[in-house]
């Protein structure tokens, strides 16, 4: 596996590589996208991405828990969670690994 993490930056640089746009234009359009994704999340929106995925918000209810270390029970606080379902295609697409 590769220890390499995309980053904002290499967004940036791949919009401005592909698209043509300038650097600072490429920079606030990538930023423009993460806020809408987020700010929908935020809302408790779905985003679905065609044939990458779908990211969803849940809401968790309070639960017990134990703590490993000591065995003791902890209260668990309700929460809302993040999770992404990656679509069929992605999943296809990192099975077959990076192409050669």
């Amino acid at each position: 596996m590769s220890e390499k993490t995309l980053t904002r930056m290499d967004l940036c640089e791949a919009v401005f590589r592909e698209v043509g746009l300038s650097r600072s234009e490429s920079a606030k359009l990538v930023e423009s996208v993460l806020q809408h994704v987020s700010d929908a999340l935020v809302k408790g929106e779905t985003v679905k991405i065609s044939s990458f995925g779908t990211f969803t918000v849940r809401s968790k209810a309070a639960r017990m828990g134990r703590n490993p270390k000591t065995g003791q029970d902890v209260p668990i606080s309700p929460r809302r969670v993040l999770s992404f379902r990656p679509s069929h295609l992605m999943k296809d697409r990192v099975a077959a690994g990076p192409k050669r």
